[in-house]
């Protein structure tokens, strides 16, 4: 393809996508629906417009002494692709506005230009952090690894390992989740025979230590409570050996029905996909004090993927933060009547807030006196996790890009007592 035609494609998908009425990746899905491009120039565009979202505040402002479309500007600013291609799509005065550009140091740039974070966010993780957070931007605006998480119920880690690596995709163990493997470089899975017989997902490695935290086992009545497209509720039948019964729960009747392919893959029989109303559903009511375990995947802000989701920190705003506090109290209270005396409940989301995470937990464990907050640190030791202390802040399971290499994830987990003082 041209140089100006692939600038102009992204040039036109910037202006969509910074419109802000839909999830980017919704949007460069459905572009890539319309336009016909090859596997390259899809790669260019993507990487174009997630790199204008993680630096839309630095481009804005560099953009400002340009001339031209504004969207023509940010996608040449974060054009991915070779330098010299890039140059066959400018005029003189473009090349001179983006020579400019590139002499401006870091080092003299307003620090709203080097987070490239709202403010209400800055404040938060400055509080939580400290002088961390600097660490914590530079991960954010570097995109994502890629983990998977071996199917233990059809092959084991190593064997896996070995096999990717006959067909070129080299990996090394995820140091903390049993079944992860990280993979080195990108890599084009979804026609390898590891992958379509159901050995492998695709699974952030702090995705799979929720599922470790809830250790489901053998023959044990399991509920996921928000199971979107089945990544944890996956992980959790490989963990009961496909025995039992687990219930996979959403709103989402679509969400769903991205889970079965992946569900036909993995070779589970004891997963149950339930399309509920809300969290009061009669189907949730008669599964009340029956439930072994409860995993409460939240419906939350997502900053906890701004290395996937960049678009999340310009779409999230402090309102809908507290709106989602309210939906995830309401949800996790639920949830937590689903269980039997002794059960285990485990409350997540991937959100770097404590309004979605601490202030949540901590008033669940103060309404309700019938469940003991179990030390995460403690939990995770005793299912085999090395260095778990590392993963924990205080009794929380607290997972952060720039410490752990994963998406952000917080986790508390409760053991409901044997005989309780009052229903919760």
């Amino acid at each position: 393809m041209h140089p100006n035609a692939l600038l102009d494609s992204c040039s036109e998908l910037i202006k969509q996508v910074l419109k802000f009425d839909h999830p980017a990746d919704m949007v460069v899905s459905r572009h890539f629906r319309e336009q016909r491009l090859g596997p390259r120039e899809r790669a260019t565009v993507a990487e174009t417009i997630y790199t204008v979202l993680r630096k839309k505040s630095l481009f804005t402002n560099l953009a400002q002494a340009g001339s031209g479309p504004i969207e023509r500007r940010l996608a040449i600013l974060g054009f991915a692709a070779e330098r010299d291609f890039l140059m066959g799509a400018l005029n003189d005065q473009e090349k001179d506005w983006l020579s400019r550009c590139d002499q401006v140091k870091p080092s003299d740039l307003m620090e709203l230009h080097r987070h490239n974070l709202p403010q209400w966010l800055v404040d938060s993780l400055r509080e939580q952090l400290g002088a961390d957070f600097w660490p914590l931007v530079d991960s954010l605006n570097a995109p994502a690894g890629l983990d998977l998480r071996v199917n233990t119920l059809k092959d084991k880690r190593a064997d896996v390992q070995k096999e990717l690596a006959k067909a070129g995709v080299v990996t090394t163990a995820t140091p903390f989740s049993p079944w992860g493997l990280r993979v080195r470089d990108k890599a084009q899975l979804g026609k390898l025979d590891t992958f379509t017989r159901g050995a492998i997902e695709v699974q952030d490695e702090g995705s799979q230590l929720l599922a470790v935290l809830v250790d489901a086992k053998r023959g044990e009545m399991v509920v996921d409570f928000c199971a979107g497209a089945g990544g944890k509720t996956l992980a959790l039948g490989a963990s009961m050996r496909g025995t039992g019964r687990l219930y996979a729960f959403d709103t989402s009747g679509h969400r769903l029905d991205a889970l079965k392919p992946r569900l036909a893959r993995s070779g589970l029989s004891n997963v149950h996909p339930v399309a509920i109303a809300h969290e009061r559903d009669d189907r949730i009511k008669r599964l009340a004090g029956k439930i072994d375990r409860v995993l409460v995947d939240a419906p939350c802000s997502g900053l906890g993927t701004l290395r996937r989701n960049p678009d999340l920190k310009w779409r999230q705003n402090p309102k809908l933060v507290a709106e989602l506090s309210a939906k995830q109290t309401a949800i996790l209270q639920s949830a937590a009547r689903l269980l039997k005396p002794g059960g285990r409940l485990v409350y997540a989301t991937c959100s770097l807030l404590k309004e979605e995470n601490e202030h949540i937990a901590e008033a669940f464990t103060a309404a309700n006196p019938g469940f003991h907050l179990l030390q995460a640190a403690e939990v995770l030791t005793q299912a085999g996790v090395e260095n778990a202390p590392k993963l924990c802040s205080g009794a929380f399971l607290r997972l952060w890009p720039h410490q752990h290499q994963t998406d952000g994830f917080f986790a508390a987990v409760w053991q409901k007592a044997e005989s309780t003082p009052a229903e919760v």
